[in-house]
């Protein structure tokens, strides 16, 4: 990738290892100081999905590093995701603005002031796959739990409806007049059907999958790469990132205090 002999790398195994490979060989944005690992989440809105920034790549971030995630996340849930005007949201344990710790209260005073954000407030775990939210910011350490949690919930559900399908020669034609409606509900809780999570905000298309990846998970893992690639992801993240409005200025410099 970095020679442009490829276009995007899809790595399956152990993402602070791929985000490692990704900053020495790839280097970052320009005007990005940390990447991100974004992540797709279904909502109970259909075609209407969530990315939540950041899900594992920096555990412990400063305020302006949560406001970049938000507008990488933004660019691509307008782009790829087709988004006209993504709402984004903070990730915290109220609705109110001066709720949560030092990090999330810094962090909503810079995304209510920069204009390039539709910030529309906080979000707590309830409103993650509410289809409120196009965007959720939050750092990586909180969001690779939630990640993970809303992983093995999915899997839980699909084993519990398997599990309470009836039993019996009736049980089976039912099943089978099911069976498209079962598979449709698979393809919106299955995360192996979203492929991977996004390094966004390094310079070249990344795609970090499990470990544990079977070939549909692959699959889908280069079929996000294509999407990043087809919708310019990195051209439309520095066009953005570059615009810099009065607010994002003063913004940017009161949170390195």
């Amino acid at each position: 990738v970095k020679q442009g002999r490829a276009d995007a790398v899809v790595c399956a195994g152990h993402s602070g290892a791929a985000m490692a490979a990704a900053l020495l060989r790839l280097g970052r944005l320009p005007g990005i100081d940390r990447p991100a690992i974004g992540a797709v989440f279904p909502t109970i809105m259909a075609g209407k999905p969530v990315i939540i920034m950041d899900v594992g790549a920096i555990v412990d971030c400063r305020p302006k590093y949560l406001e970049q995630f938000a507008i990488m996340g933004s660019v691509y849930s307008k782009y790829v995701l087709g988004m006209e005007e993504p709402k984004v949201g903070l990730l915290n344990i109220g609705e109110e603005e001066c709720k949560g710790n030092d990090l999330a209260i810094r962090t909503h005073q810079l995304l209510r002031k920069n204009s390039r954000i539709n910030f529309i407030g906080n979000a707590e775990g309830r409103d993650v796959l509410s289809g409120q939210f196009d965007v959720i910011v939050c750092d990586g350490f909180v969001g690779n739990i939630l990640l993970k949690f809303a992983e093995a919930v999915g899997e839980v559900m699909l084993q519990i409806i398997r599990e309470e399908l009836p039993q019996g020669i009736q049980g089976q034609l039912g099943t089978a007049l099911l069976k498209p409606n079962l598979k449709r509900i698979k393809q919106r809780m299955d995360h192996a059907e979203h492929g991977g999570a996004l390094l966004l905000g390094v310079a070249g298309i990344c795609i970090i999958s499990h470990g544990s990846s079977q070939a549909p998970s692959i699959f889908n893992a280069i079929r996000l790469a294509q999407e990043a690639i087809d919708h310019r992801v990195l051209e439309r993240i520095k066009a953005n990132h570059f615009k810099k409005s009065p607010e994002s200025v003063a913004s940017n410099s009161s949170s390195q205090e």
